[in-house]
């Protein structure tokens, strides 16, 4: 395997997401890397999508590729996904193939009605990265902790889509559901024009709390993880939890200001989370507010 490879999908994650990328760099090899693979490919996949003129494939040609994964060639990727799949023979291509199914609705399923369509969404697009990252992370993985990894995934996504609000909506998109923003009595005209009132925050909340209730059923089993995965685990729904926090201290505005936590902010919690990890005995699970 050329190093070279799999140092290109650290750069990736390095420079699509820092908190990703601090999260997880602790780990040691190979998970480390698998990670790093994982997540290259997942932005890939992203970036068809949502820059097709700077992506190396379309979402189409991905799949195509993956398929026949053992002739692909091109690019990098192709050779840290052999590696990644050779390293971790219990890792099921599936949730791959399902991960680019959800990244294909975005090309025309751009409106959600109901929040049974929007979980969908987000177990395509974000809970199937916990299914990816199970194998890697930790030995075995029972029915109950594949819920864990897939609720984790799935709080992280709503999270995304909060934060993202003002930038979706100029690509067209809107993940937020009709239902609830009609129960809230916030209008499409209202989205339209970037309003941030009480209806909205209200709404916003709400989504919230659906992101901390994932985020609780995925952190309940966390001590049963290896000491470093557990910790990586926690760092990133850590560092996710403190965006929402950001939202709020935004006062609720996703149209104009991005919410993102500080790499001050992130090292705090990094040591007062390391700090418990590197304890005889680990309490592990983050604070939900």
């Amino acid at each position: 395997m050329n190093e070279q490879y799999l140092d290109r999908c650290e750069d990736m994650i390095q420079e699509g997401s820092s908190s990703f990328y601090q999260a997880f760099c602790g780990l040691p090899s190979p998970r480390r890397e698998a990670v790093n693979v994982i997540y290259a490919f997942c932005r890939i996949i992203d970036d068809s999508v949502d820059e097709p003129d700077k992506a190396p494939y379309s979402i189409h040609e991905l799949r195509q590729h993956f398929l026949l994964l053992d002739a692909a060639e091109g690019h990098f990727i192709w050779p840290a996904l052999r590696w990644l799949f050779r390293q971790y023979p219990d890792l099921n291509k599936d949730p791959f193939l399902r991960q680019m199914e959800g990244q294909c609705s975005d090309l025309s399923f751009i409106h959600y009605t109901t929040m049974e369509q929007l979980e969908r969404y987000c177990y395509l697009v974000a809970g199937t990265v916990g299914e990816m990252l199970l194998p890697v992370l930790r030995e075995e993985s029972s029915a109950e902790i594949i819920a864990s990894g897939i609720a984790l995934g799935k709080g992280m996504q709503i999270v995304n889509i909060i934060r993202d609000i003002g930038d979706d909506h100029k690509r067209g998109r809107r993940y937020i559901p009709l239902d609830l923003m009609n129960k809230h009595g916030y209008t499409e005209g209202q989205m339209d024009r970037g309003e941030v009132n009480s209806s909205f925050i209200e709404l916003i909340r709400e989504l919230k709390n659906s992101a901390l209730r994932w985020f609780q059923q995925g952190l309940a089993d966390i001590e049963s993880y290896p000491k470093t995965s557990g910790m990586a685990v926690e760092l990133a729904a850590t560092f996710y939890v403190r965006i929402l926090n950001a939202v709020e201290a935004n006062g609720y505005d996703v149209f104009t200001r991005r919410a993102f936590v500080s790499d001050e902010e992130k090292m705090g919690l990094f040591l007062d989370i390391y700090s418990r990890y590197t304890q005889p005995s680990v309490g592990g699970g983050i604070a939900i507010q």
